[in-house]
C-alpha cells in the first residue's frame, strides 16, 4: 500500500493531525477535492464534522425498515408513491358516491392474488397489519388477545384497505371481525380453521 501523509491545521487552532491514507482513500480524497473545489484541509474538516453528526447511521447496520424498503423496491413489484397521490386516486374513485364497479373488481383481483401469497407469508393478521403499517397505509396498535386498533388517514383509504384486509386474509388459519368507526377500525382475530 502506498500511504500518503495528510496534515491540516485549523485556522486559529494549534491542533495538528497527521493521517495515512491507502491508495483507495487517497484517490477518493483527490476526487472529492476536484468535485468540492476546496482545499484538502477544509475538505477533511468537513468530512470529520459530517461523520460525527451522522455517526450512528454510518457505524451501524441499516435499519430493518431500510432493508425492507430496499427489498420491496429492488424486486420491481412495489414503487414509492406520495401519499397525496393515493388520496387523489381513491377520492376520484369516490367522486360520484360509491366506487366504480370496475375499480372494485380490479382491486378485488389484487386482494385475491395476495391472499394466495399471504397464506405462506404471514401466520396471523397481526403480521399483515404490521406490514401494511410499514407500507404507510395505516397505523396499528396491538391491544393483545388478537385485537388491533387501526387508524386510517382517510375514509376512502379505510374502505379500500379494510376490503383488502378481509379478502387477502381469507387463506390464513384465522378469522377476523372488522368494526368500522369514522377513521378508526377495530380488527379482532379469532383462531380456527376456515
Amino acid at each position: 500500500m502506498n500511504y500518503t501523509p495528510l496534515a491540516f491545521v485549523r485556522p486559529g487552532m494549534a491542533h495538528r493531525v497527521t493521517v495515512s491514507l491507502d491508495d483507495d482513500a487517497h484517490a477518493a480524497l483527490e476526487t472529492l477535492e476536484t468535485k468540492a473545489e476546496m482545499g484538502r484541509s477544509e475538505l477533511v474538516r468537513r468530512a470529520i464534522s459530517f461523520y460525527a453528526a451522522n455517526f450512528e447511521a454510518a457505524s451501524e447496520r441499516p435499519s430493518d425498515n431500510l432493508e425492507q424498503y430496499y427489498q420491496m423496491l429492488s424486486s420491481g413489484e412495489h414503487v414509492l408513491l406520495d401519499v397525496d397521490f393515493l388520496h387523489a386516486f381513491l377520492e376520484y374513485c369516490y367522486a360520484d358516491g360509491d366506487p366504480d364497479p370496475a375499480f372494485i373488481e380490479a382491486a378485488d383481483r389484487v386482494s385475491d392474488y395476495h391472499a394466495r401469497e399471504y397464506e405462506t407469508r404471514f401466520e396471523d393478521v397481526g403480521e399483515l397489519l404490521e406490514w401494511l403499517s410499514f407500507c404507510g397505509f395505516l397505523e396499528v396498535r396491538d391491544e393483545a388477545d388478537g385485537v388491533y386498533h387501526v387508524v386510517f388517514p382517510s375514509e376512502a383509504i379505510q374502505w379500500f384497505m379494510t376490503r383488502f384486509i378481509e379478502r387477502s386474509t381469507s387463506s390464513l388459519p384465522t378469522e377476523i371481525e372488522i368494526e368500522r368507526g369514522v377513521s378508526k377500525t377495530i380488527i379482532a382475530e379469532r383462531s380456527g380453521d376456515r
